[in-house]
């Protein structure tokens, strides 16, 4: 009854928080790349062009180290909430409940938000193994990113193999780090059997973001013709998404994947999202070195600090490279 009152209350507070109905399909045609086939990189951008999203396997990411850091991710959720909003709110970095960002979004979500420091994520006060966790598991992921995008370089010919990885290797990245539960949520009648959104629909900012969740659903991602569609959970693989930093970077050729989560009625989601950000001074701008004769950009030359701030005002559905585009008038 407490989990159905809170979520009653969710509703008359917050009423204009999104929901959608429950998709009935399942989309089978994740793009999955293994990284021990030698085909890896073609099929990273292939699925970067078609969808914006695929899944990997065979990561050398330690599956040990994944299951400790899911441990202590789900023991903090479990303390009380006045001692979890001890490390609240999030500004930029600590303990969220509810509220997504400072413009009105909400969502059936709690979370834990790490930002980047010196190639360290920080978030002062968690529990020393939390803490270490975190970093061996960050550590891990960007190698793995980077790797992505070394494959991606190769495959598309454009300069030196660490034009992009070296965005996320610099010390000065600013990558961000989430740990996310999603309570269970049971349908309820005041909203006719419809799904509350855990996540509400958006992209993501930066280059490329890593999520990896325990075996429960949850996950939507929109195709290029609209339509969205469940993803089935997978908690020993990782899933990719293209970012709006990296559709500029490509000029379009890579699709920066709009996705969402709903909340499960009987099961709790909880999930650990990488978001690769690149230093806050660089700039963002289409690669010439991919650029066809005649080929012009479609977005302005931006910094991801100017990038960040204008996302962070936004609505999370709203289209926040819209402002950057060249049809926009700039």
């Amino acid at each position: 009854m407490e989990v159905l009152s809170q979520t009653v209350n969710i509703l008359d507070n917050f009423n204009h928080i999104k929901t959608c109905k429950p998709s009935s399909r399942i989309f089978t045609a994740i793009p999955v790349v293994d990284f021990s086939d030698p085909d890896a990189k073609t099929k990273i951008v292939e699925a970067c062009k078609e969808f914006g999203f695929f899944k990997v396997i065979n990561h050398r990411v330690p599956i040990e180290l994944v299951a400790k850091l899911e441990s202590e991710a789900v023991k903090f959720f479990n303390l009380s909430q006045s001692d979890k909003e001890n490390f609240g709110p999030p500004n930029p970095c600590g303990y969220g409940n509810r509220k997504i960002g400072p413009n009105g979004d909400v969502g059936w979500v709690e979370y834990l938000l790490f930002g980047s420091m010196n190639a360290q994520l920080i978030l002062p006060g968690i529990s020393e193994n939390l803490w270490s966790l975190v970093n061996d598991y960050v550590s891990a992921v960007r190698n793995m990113v980077c790797e992505v995008l070394e494959m991606i370089t190769e495959e598309l010919k454009i300069g030196p193999k660490d034009v992009l990885s070296r965005l996320i290797k610099d010390e000065k990245s600013d990558s961000c780090f989430r740990l996310n539960r999603y309570p269970p949520c049971p349908e309820i009648q005041p909203v006719n059997g419809r799904t509350l959104i855990g996540f509400g629909e958006h992209t993501d900012p930066q280059i490329l973001s890593v999520l990896r969740s325990n075996n429960t659903s949850g996950l939507q991602i929109c195709l290029q013709d609209g339509t969205w569609v469940s993803v089935p959970p997978d908690h020993s693989s990782f899933f990719f998404n293209v970012g709006d930093s990296l559709q500029v970077i490509t000029n379009g050729r890579f699709r920066s994947v709009r996705h969402r989560l709903l909340t499960h009625s009987l099961k709790s989601r909880v999930s650990m999202v990488y978001f690769g950000g690149p230093p806050l001074s660089e700039k963002i701008t289409a690669l010439s070195s991919l650029m066809e004769d005649g080929e012009e950009r479609l977005y302005e030359e931006f910094t991801w600090s100017e990038y960040k701030k204008s996302a962070y005002k936004t609505r999370l559905g709203e289209n926040r490279l819209g402002l950057f585009e060249k049809s926009a008038g700039h």
